[in-house]
């Protein structure tokens, strides 16, 4: 299997849904990434996965609270495969999912990407402000620091 190399593109890898047994691997990379991961297997149906032949260079997942509101969550690239769109594709693939299921607003924590998710739309706002059901999320209850800056974005 051939390393990407630092002219490749997102579409250089390919975005499918989770299987079970990538579950291992999509909890390395977030360890990896000192992202939490908790709360990961129990919305593991809900996550992609780029993958460059069978290895997993990216992942991201929500979980569905209500008929209208989502929580993006567990966004990450592996290092080698950074800065060439593939967390922005990810993004985006979640965000059509996520507009054909009919959701109208998608939450998430960050402590360290607030300045990537702007180009999307997402706007900050007080975690007390987030979606009550939202808020009984793992995420917001245990799993993310207070420190974690709350975006929102209307679809």
């Amino acid at each position: 299997m051939a390393e990407v190399s630092a002219g490749r593109r997102a579409a250089d890898a390919g975005i499918v849904r989770a299987r079970p047994r990538d579950l291992e691997p999509v909890l390395a990379l977030l360890g990896q990434a000192s992202l939490p991961g908790d709360g990961v297997a129990e919305h593991f149906e809900n996550f992609l996965v780029a993958r460059e032949g069978e290895r997993i260079v990216g992942a991201v997942g929500w979980e569905r609270y209500g008929q209208s509101a989502l929580l993006l969550r567990s966004l990450v690239v592996a290092p080698a495969h950074r800065r060439w769109g593939l967390g922005q594709a990810l993004t985006e693939r979640l965000l059509e999912e996520a507009r054909a299921q009919g959701v109208r607003r998608v939450f998430l924590l960050t402590e360290t990407a607030a300045g990537f998710f702007p180009r999307f739309g997402f706007k900050p706002l007080r975690r007390d402000e987030a979606d009550p059901t939202v808020r009984r999320s793992v995420e917001f209850t245990t799993a993310c620091p207070d420190s974690a800056v709350c975006l929102r974005l209307d679809l």
